[in-house]
């Protein structure tokens, strides 16, 4: 910009990278350019997964729930239920390309075997990560979830990774073969350290992970202060039954408040609620 000779630069967000913050912005003032630095939130919504993964030593992590108006994502324990249309999933479609991994809980694979791919297949730079977390049991290692995608080209997907506490190795062997699976913890650690975990997948250069449930999962996360933006969606049904499953379980959320909703918008025939919790979340 100095060589072409540009006499004015307006920018909406400084860079948050400590390394290089304001470098930029000094060198061309020390050219002779005017400079406008705006702390725009439209700019830095553009940057805001980099802002959290650059000053941090765990991944960003979206939350995405999708749950009926009374708060349920299934009308019985064990039954796999479609709530959203069809332009939802094709938002979360987009999450995911967004995202580096898409993360559920071992429950999920159990009662849907998810595939949690991209579909139809969408290139990015960096593959996509399919990730489990296993606290308690095991996995049927047929489960589609480490198989190869049909019709991803090759190198498309990475290894599937079960994150897992230290006291899982027993129980958990047979998935070694099939998938990465990665033991959190003191030898013996019965309980999986969340963000011992996610820490552990940023060690693997996993920056930016969507997390689809299920509901202890999730529930987990927001009461640990370990979710950083929460994408929910309302679909316009009613599925309260004494067995119901509820979208948020396993664990306190009575503290896991101060959100922030900054975007709401119809989706088709649902609606979508999102929260920026960063001022929510530990450091």
């Amino acid at each position: 910009m100095i060589d072409a000779g540009v006499v004015r630069v307006v920018i909406g967000a400084l860079d948050p990278d400590p390394r290089t913050a304001a470098g930029g912005v000094e060198r061309l003032r020390a050219a002779g350019m005017e400079v406008d630095v705006h702390d725009d939130p439209r700019a830095r919504a553009l940057i805001e997964r980099f802002s959290w993964t650059v000053t941090h030593d765990r991944p960003y992590v979206t939350l995405k729930m999708a749950a009926s108006l009374d708060g349920y994502v299934a009308s019985r324990a064990g039954e796999q239920q479609w709530l959203t249309g069809a332009l939802a999933r094709e938002r979360v479609r987009d999450l995911r390309i967004e995202h580096d991994a898409v993360m559920v809980g071992a429950g999920t694979i159990r009662i849907d075997d998810a595939l949690l791919t991209v579909r139809p297949h969408a290139t990015r730079r960096k593959p996509y990560t399919r990730v489990v977390v296993c606290e308690r049991g095991t996995l049927p290692d047929e489960s589609r979830i480490f198989a190869p995608p049909e019709g991803a080209p090759p190198g498309a997907y990475a290894r599937t990774v079960v994150l897992a506490p230290s006291a899982a190795r027993a129980s958990l062997a047979a998935l070694e073969p099939v998938a990465d699976v990665i033991y959190v913890g003191a030898q013996g650690e019965t309980a999986l350290d969340l963000s011992a975990a996610l820490r552990a997948l940023r060690d693997r250069e996993i920056t930016t992970v969507l997390c689809e449930g299920g509901p202890t999962l999730a529930g987990r996360l927001l009461a640990q202060g370990l979710v950083q933006r929460l994408v929910w969606f309302l679909a316009p049904v009613l599925l309260r039954r004494d067995d119901a499953v509820p979208a948020l379980a396993g664990a306190d959320l009575a503290r896991a408040n101060g959100w922030r909703f900054d975007r709401i918008e119809r989706v088709g025939d649902d609606m979508l609620l999102s929260a920026d919790l960063t001022t929510c979340s530990p450091a």
